[in-house]
């Protein structure tokens, strides 16, 4: 039965081949402006049905090949201005958003939203920051930060909400394994990239870092901050 997946995975993949394959991209025989607006349809269907945000190259697939997705995106996020929802850039592609306007009142409605980001602890909170601003960081560097053990516990339930995985190894003896960000976390957070992560100087000004980690090895370790 362990073939059953990946013969499933396969299968998949060749009827989005196919699929692709038969879609109309060009759609030559619309006027100009009628295949524009088939297009920004295309983009933003798919934008609304997928989990994640969708990059350059999956919306490039449903236009034609001198389409600018820039400008598509551009009428797209212009037609939305007067909408509750908007179409944001965010972990290397774009993705719809509530306008935090609305944010009190989907919260008081109790209505099940998707794709929340998973219920962290204070200290796995801490460590998922230390983890942002030091990666690829050890676990054993990251304990030295807290002045006390990163449990493997702490590290599984971060991993488990798909705000971490696994790095480089690390070139210290033993070669254990660091731990950096993912898209999903840029994603959860509302950042492009993992420059548009606040200041450390501006977290400190709102007291929201503890002693250890402003004198730990955090500050000194930051590695140039590229995107995921």
């Amino acid at each position: 039965m362990t073939g059953a997946p990946a013969a499933k995975t396969t299968r998949n993949k060749k009827a989005n081949v196919a699929a692709e394959r038969l879609l109309d991209r060009e759609l030559g025989d619309l006027p100009a402006d009628l295949r524009w607006r088939e297009w920004m349809m295309r983009v933003e269907a798919v934008i609304f049905a997928s989990a994640e945000p969708v990059t350059r190259e999956t919306l490039a697939r449903v236009v034609g090949k001198d389409c600018s997705i820039d400008l598509l995106i551009d009428d797209l996020q212009e037609e939305l201005r007067s909408r509750p929802y908007e179409l944001v850039s965010v972990a290397g592609g774009w993705q719809h958003r509530s306008r935090p306007a609305y944010a009190e009142a989907i919260r008081a409605s109790c209505a099940p939203t998707r794709g929340g980001a998973a219920a962290l602890s204070e200290f796995e909170s801490m460590v998922l920051m230390a983890i942002a601003y030091s990666q690829p960081v050890t676990r054993s560097e990251l304990s030295k930060i807290f002045g006390k053990e990163v449990s493997r516990d702490t590290i599984s339930a971060l991993r488990g909400a798909g705000f971490i995985a696994s790095g480089p190894r690390s070139p210290t003896p033993g070669a254990p394994y660091t731990y950096v960000t993912t898209k999903h976390f840029l994603s959860a957070l509302g950042l492009e990239t993992l420059r548009d992560l606040p200041d450390l100087e501006a977290l400190d000004d709102a007291g929201l870092l503890g002693r250890r980690i402003k004198e730990g090895s955090m500050v000194e370790s930051n590695p140039e901050l590229d995107g995921e």
